[in-house]
């Protein structure tokens, strides 16, 4: 079992920042895929970015790249997404997921095995 607990959401201005926190625990998750996913109001859970504990590919959705980053944290069993230049597009609840999906799914919801309870993200001046 995974367990994973996400933090760093809040409320921020249009071009802010903020860097979300995921908590990585349990039985093999340095063999998996972490990733971010976002659900804004009235829409489906979507990927964000991912990376792979061991050896640190990323994976960005293209809304994202050039403004969001991913990283993990070994000695810590931390996974971020640091988020630069928010716009309000932004705004959803983010949360961190743990799998192993093949390349062609990593984008998939049904690929992750383990789920944190999300944080919230909102972007408004």
């Amino acid at each position: 079992q995974v367990q994973l607990v996400e933090s760093g959401g809040g409320r921020v201005q249009p071009g802010d920042s903020l860097r979300l926190s995921c908590a990585a625990s349990g039985s093999g998750f340095r063999n998996y895929q972490l990733a971010w996913f976002r659900q804004a109001p009235g829409k489906e859970r979507a990927f964000v970015s991912s990376i792979r504990w061991s050896n640190s590919v990323t994976y960005y959705e293209d809304s994202v790249k050039g403004r969001f980053t991913v990283s993990r944290d070994n000695t810590k069993n931390m996974v971020y997404l640091q988020m630069n230049n928010l716009k309000p597009e932004d705004t959803a609840v983010y949360y961190c997921a743990a799998g192993s999906p093949i390349l062609s799914s990593l984008r998939l919801e049904r690929s992750y095995n383990y789920w944190g309870q999300g944080t919230q993200v909102t972007v408004s001046s």
